[in-house]
């Protein structure tokens, strides 16, 4: 069914995966998705009983060769594995193309070894041990290595993965990452947004650049979704909290013109809300996908016609429209922000270019927090 909004449209749409009743997994979120270039879409996400806790989570993988009309059971191709005296499971992962049908997985390792803790410590702020990991797979997602871990020195504190490796216009390779503070640690947290580069196919990360954090701490740059720009420039877009005022301010997005090396200041895009990353078009326009939770919560569209500096809001579309009342509380700490974030029932849209030149935009949707699907939609422009 093809639903038409202004100049462009979403032509077609569908379910990935149906989350949303009794059972292990009807708790369906944090997808990742890559095309491959035969056409194939894989798409991965955590399952689980609920979407806050830590029990009986997995980290599983589909794939559709028919556009989205049918996709593959499920497979679960990474077991629970132990990082040094820790046994931890895959919270989540981010796939990139490769070429032909090479997949690399960067993997969201989460420490296990006492499920009855949280993820987020309430008290002081403080994450579970949180480590990346790569695995590959050279038959378009049907069978995968077994995971090996990244060396992020000299960051040896939570690093949570924040999308795919970026294949970068050099030839380099790029991983990205938020850095927190370790579950039981009370001083104050400094969060920031990472980005390693590796120069032989992701066996060794010898540099790193710092992305956004803020000296005073006032400012965080969660959920960094960078992107190579048709022109090789990178753009990375950010949803950004005001840790003073404990509210989200509009995103924030840095350039790179040095293949990551150096970052621009803060670019205010002017939006509310949660970002995808960000797609340089075939026409030479470049769109981005967010989730606004202003409202009732929804996932939109802008396209920038002048290269990422301004996102107009006369190019604005909705691509799904929840009907349940806003999200967003008001807050007094960070912790207030955790807790809020945990009852989102509408997110992490990610996004990826078709042949075509349509835009394929993969989230997940439900009616609870606890109840969420993994969803599709086919984005022309």
């Amino acid at each position: 069914m093809t639903e038409r909004q202004g100049v462009r449209e979403v032509v077609d749409r569908g379910m990935v995966y149906p989350g949303g009743s009794s059972g292990e997994r009807q708790s369906c979120c944090f997808p990742g998705v890559c095309v491959l270039p035969g056409g194939r879409w894989v798409v991965s996400f955590r399952a689980a009983p609920t979407k806050e806790g830590m029990h009986d989570q997995h980290l599983l993988i589909t794939w559709s060769d028919d556009e989205g009309q049918s996709w593959s059971e499920p497979i679960e191709p990474f077991a629970p594995m132990k990082i040094g005296d820790k046994t931890g499971v895959f919270r989540g992962g981010f796939m990139t193309a490769m070429g032909g049908e090479s997949v690399l997985a960067a993997l969201y390792w989460v420490d296990y070894s006492n499920p009855d803790l949280p993820f987020f410590n309430e008290e002081t702020g403080g994450l579970l041990d949180s480590r990346i990991c790569f695995s590959r797979s050279e038959d378009g997602g049907a069978t995968w290595s077994h995971p090996d871990l990244m060396d992020t020195s000299p960051f040896q504190i939570p690093t949570p993965v924040t999308g795919p490796v970026l294949r970068l216009a050099n030839g380099d390779l790029a991983c990205h990452f938020e850095t927190h503070k370790h579950h039981g640690d009370t001083a104050e947290g400094r969060p920031a947004a990472i980005m390693m580069f590796s120069s032989d196919g992701g066996k060794t990360w010898p540099r790193h650049s710092i992305i956004g954090q803020c000296p005073e701490n006032r400012i965080v740059y969660w959920d960094q979704r960078p992107s190579v720009l048709a022109n090789g420039d990178l753009l990375d877009v950010f949803w950004t909290y005001d840790n003073y005022k404990h509210c989200y301010l509009t995103m924030r997005a840095k350039r790179s013109t040095d293949n990551g090396a150096t970052w621009s200041q803060d670019l205010d895009t002017g939006i509310p809300g949660q970002p995808a990353t960000v797609i340089s078009t075939h026409s030479g326009e470049h769109a981005f996908v967010y989730v606004d939770r202003t409202g009732s919560p929804a996932i939109k569209m802008r396209l920038s016609r002048d290269g990422g500096d301004s996102w107009p809001e006369s190019t604005e579309i909705s691509l799904h429209q929840s009907d349940l009342s806003s999200q967003i509380r008001d807050k007094n700490s960070l912790q207030d922000t955790w807790t809020e974030l945990e009852q989102y029932s509408l997110g992490l849209p990610q996004t990826a270019l078709l042949a075509s030149g349509c835009i394929l935009v993969v989230y997940y949707a439900g009616s609870s927090n606890e109840l969420t699907s993994i969803l599709w939609a086919v984005v022309k422009v």
